[in-house]
């Protein structure tokens, strides 16, 4: 998964958030667009919209942006850093066991999950469908384990991406059938996660607070979602797939974009890894 765009009312405070309380760092300014990530890894996009409103409740759109951090300790600094800048953002903590995971709310309202995964010979699979559950994690104790005497600058990517959407038939329908995922793990009639090469996930669809949602509105929040694939020939292929679905594209012969069945934006390109101990995905 690449770098996810949010469309933000407020710049300056968002910019502050992301840099200066999850830690990343700012690595473009350009006018209405700043780029944050870790290293040379862009993480998040904010693209300034002060035009647009807030999205209606239960609506389609960003559940959260799950960042993937390469060492516990790297983890626990950022986890650290929102908790004593900005408490009132923490919206929870589990152990998957696949994953260690800590959500937050960004000021607009983006959900924004940090997790650290447990290496893969761990995690296990059964029928095709990988083990995975909420157990209690203290935050607290996490950080007293793992924190570092020293600040964090490791590698981060974004690991995942978890979507509300109107029903999880439709996005296996698209997700699966048209895109080319493989479903990972289902959760009733409520969730489904997909992934490509054997991941958890690389991303997610739910119902919780959206079902029998249609497609969105031009609004704050979600601008849109990137998928990074080995070569070019990989998006041509994928272009020709999403036309026999008649699903429309956009493609100038480096990347391809289209929307879900809800208007959530997806722009595939090609791409070296971006991993930090974690593989390239390819659909």
């Amino acid at each position: 998964m690449g770098a996810v765009t949010l469309r933000v009312g407020n710049l300056d405070a968002m910019l502050a958030y992301y840099r200066d309380i999850v830690t990343l760092e700012l690595q473009s300014h350009d006018g209405p667009v700043a780029v944050l990530g870790r290293g040379r890894i862009p993480l998040v996009i904010l693209q300034h919209a002060p035009e647009l409103a807030a999205a209606e409740r239960r609506s389609a759109g960003l559940y959260h942006t799950a960042i993937l951090f390469n060492t516990q300790a790297d983890l626990a600094a950022a986890v650290f850093s929102i908790g004593t800048k900005s408490p009132g953002t923490f919206t929870g903590s589990a152990d998957h066991l696949v994953s260690q995971a800590f959500y937050f709310t960004d000021p607009e309202g983006n959900g924004i999950e940090l997790y650290w995964d447990r290496d893969r010979t761990l995690w296990s699979w059964a029928h095709g469908q990988v083990e995975m559950a909420s157990l209690q994690l203290d935050p607290n104790a996490f950080i007293s384990e793992h924190m570092s005497a020293e600040p964090s600058e490791g590698a981060a990517i974004v690991g995942h991406v978890h979507l509300s959407v109107g029903d999880v038939a439709t996005a296996r329908e698209f997700y699966v059938n048209h895109l080319g995922f493989e479903a990972t793990a289902n959760f009733g009639p409520s969730a489904l996660f997909v992934s490509a090469g054997g991941y958890h996930h690389h991303m997610a669809m739910n119902t919780w607070e959206s079902s029998g949602t249609g497609k969105r509105r031009l609004a704050l929040g979600l601008g849109e979602i990137s998928i990074i694939v080995p070569g070019a020939d990989d998006i041509g292929a994928l272009n020709e797939r999403m036309a026999h679905y008649k699903v429309g594209t956009s493609y100038d012969g480096q990347t391809l974009a289209f929307d879900d069945p809800w208007a959530n934006r997806i722009r595939v390109r090609a791409g070296t890894s971006v991993s930090a101990e974690n593989p390239v995905a390819t659909v």
